[in-house]
C-alpha cells in the first residue's frame, strides 16, 4: 500500500486548505483512513478518520466544526477540508490506513494503523 498526501501550503488564519490522501495497492477501499498531525516538538496526534465505506467518521476536539473528512472509494481517496484554521494548526499533516478488512467504526489511536503517507506541511500565518 502506497500513501501520497498533498495539498498543504501556506495560508492566512481564517482560511482554508484541502488536503487529499490517494492510496494505491492492496484495495485500499476496503480499509480505513486517518489524518493524523505533528507540530514541531509535540507528540503525533489524531485529527479525523473515516471508515471503509465512508458512512463512519469520527473528529478529535480540534477538528469538529472545522473540518470535514471524506473519501471518493472510486478513486481510493480521501479529504480532509480545513476550514476557519488557526496558527496552532501549523503542523505535517498525515493520511494512515487501517489495516483491518472493512471495519465499520474509525479508529481514532495511531496504533491501529499500518500504512503511513510521507506527510504535507501546512503552515497557518497568524
Amino acid at each position: 500500500v502506497q500513501l501520497q498526501a498533498s495539498g498543504g501550503g501556506l495560508v492566512q488564519a481564517g482560511g482554508s486548505l484541502r488536503l487529499t490522501c490517494a492510496a494505491s495497492g492492496r484495495t485500499s477501499s476496503s480499509y480505513g483512513l486517518g489524518w493524523f498531525r505533528q507540530a514541531p516538538g509535540k507528540e503525533r496526534e489524531f485529527v479525523a478518520a473515516i471508515n471503509w465505506r465512508g458512512g463512519g467518521t469520527a473528529y478529535a476536539d480540534l477538528a469538529k466544526g472545522r473540518f470535514t473528512i471524506s473519501r471518493d472509494s472510486a478513486k481510493n481517496t480521501v479529504y480532509l477540508q480545513m476550514n476557519s484554521l488557526k496558527h496552532e494548526d501549523t503542523a505535517v499533516y498525515y493520511c494512515a490506513l487501517d489495516l483491518t478488512l472493512l471495519r465499520t467504526a474509525p479508529r481514532t489511536n495511531k496504533e491501529s494503523y499500518t500504512y503511513w503517507g510521507q506527510g504535507t506541511l501546512v503552515t497557518v500565518s497568524s
